[in-house]
């Protein structure tokens, strides 16, 4: 028998995959509210829009069974309509139609009018900009630009999210300007390729520019960027780090390998000795800008030498931020032509054994904190401990800072001075001080 669901005519939006499907999403409940519509954010709803990921196999997999669960709902009468949306629904909309035909309608990542018009919203040009935002109040993401021009040949988010298209300055300031006035501090610049920003629209690379553009904006106090391409990279970036104190010392740089050989199959565009020099220009620049990477193993032809060249690698950079994913064998992607040929075990050993070697160098990057006092933006309260972060960690993935909420008391979404008092791999402990004297 069918029940009647809990909340009539509210859609929940559920937000699968990356940064950049967080800010689809809250564009989406912007416009939603916009034209007056109830809209709640993974939360109880009679209507449900899931927003998927298809980068990889893992991040598929959760999408379909997110699918599957709601629509076994929907049969249960627990909602009365179920949507989906982003990059699994671009990537297989045909597949996705047949195998789990109970979905009521699926749209790709360029349908946000289509989306609107069969959820009963109009698309508002003058909301451009505009969001409800879901990260906590103090932070949001900042999306600069959409697609990738990038030939990496492991990458499907070219089939996905379409070739490199840079949001104009003004309209970035515009948007910048609005979520200052909602309280946000700290900016945490997002794209495929922060590095090509501007080519397709100036000219030239203009992410420099930009940062001294949103740097002016009132309110905004930390500008954090992530996914930064090593090829090309902007050198006047650096100038910018260095003289404006609103930008953080940190910069996200994915670098996928660096053995030459997997480089020049990924299609990367660089070699070992390019990546190391710029890496060494980045410290000579900033030696105190931490670094954070991400590394595939088990990629196509990766041999037992090539992946001892990786971790001999991972142990003179010394990253201060590091994350490591096996390879995945995607469909339409350049490297989909070659053997898969390194088994799941061996990939996930090697995976281990980067990020245990890794664990090991950030426990002695962290100890080298302990007795220091650092500028911390206070996010949220777990349990116990209020939870910050330095300005060299971004959310969710990087270092945190724990104070006792039992012996001290920090404003959530405010700086606070903090003393670190005890450091584990992945943690800092740490005290409220009254300056950073």
């Amino acid at each position: 028998m069918r029940t009647k669901s809990i909340k009539q005519n509210v859609i929940n939006v559920v937000t699968l995959g990356c940064s950049k499907n967080v800010y689809d999403s809250e564009v989406l409940a912007g416009q939603l509210k916009g034209s007056g519509k109830k809209v709640v954010h993974e939360q109880q709803g009679n209507i449900v829009v899931i927003n998927t990921c298809g980068f990889i196999g893992s991040a598929k997999e959760e999408s379909v069974n997110t699918i599957l669960d709601y629509v076994h709902r929907k049969e249960r009468g627990q909602v009365d309509k179920v949507f989906v949306m982003g990059c699994l629904s671009e990537r297989y909309k045909p597949d996705l139609e047949k195998e789990i035909p109970d979905v009521d309608q699926y749209f790709g990542t360029s349908e946000l009018p289509q989306l609107l018009k069969v959820l009963g919203a109009d698309y508002k040009h003058e909301l451009i900009g505009e969001r409800l935002t879901t990260t906590p109040k103090n932070y949001a993401y900042l999306k600069i630009a959409e697609g990738c021009d990038r030939p990496c040949s492991f990458c499907a988010i070219p089939l996905m999210r379409g070739s490199h298209k840079s949001t104009p300055i003004e309209d970035l300031v515009r948007e910048a300007e609005g979520l200052a006035a909602k309280g946000v501090k700290e900016l945490i610049l997002i794209a495929q390729d922060l590095t090509y920003y501007g080519l397709d629209l100036y000219g030239a690379r203009r992410l420099a520019d930009l940062l001294r553009a949103l740097a002016k904006v009132e309110g905004i106090e930390w500008i954090r960027l992530h996914y930064a391409f090593p090829t090309g990279f902007p050198m006047d970036v650096l100038e910018v780090m260095k003289t404006e104190p609103k930008i953080c010392k940190y910069l996200d740089i994915p670098l996928q390998h660096i053995s030459d050989k997997i480089l020049k199959s990924m299609k990367r565009g660089t070699t070992q000795a390019k990546t190391t020099k710029l890496l060494k220009t980045f410290r000579e620049a900033l030696p105190e800008m931490a670094i954070r990477t991400t590394l595939i193993v088990g990629y196509p032809g990766e041999t037992g030498e090539d992946f001892e060249a990786l971790k001999a690698f991972v142990k003179e950079m010394r990253f201060d931020r590091l994350g490591c994913f096996t390879y995945s064998h995607e469909e339409d992607t350049a490297a989909y032509v070659l053997a898969d040929d390194v088994p799941e075990e061996v990939k996930m050993a090697r995976a281990n054994a980067i990020m245990e070697l890794q664990g090991q160098i950030s426990w002695e990057l962290n100890q080298q904190k302990v007795g220091k006092v650092f500028r911390c933006l206070i996010d949220r309260k777990e349990g116990n401990y209020f939870v910050g972060r330095t300005e060299y960690d971004s959310p969710d993935v990087d270092n945190e800072v724990l104070i006792d909420a039992r012996k001290h008391y920090v404003k959530i979404g405010d700086f606070a001075h903090i003393k670190i008092t005890e450091a584990a791999d992945y943690d800092l402990y740490g005290e409220p001080v009254l300056n950073d004297e």
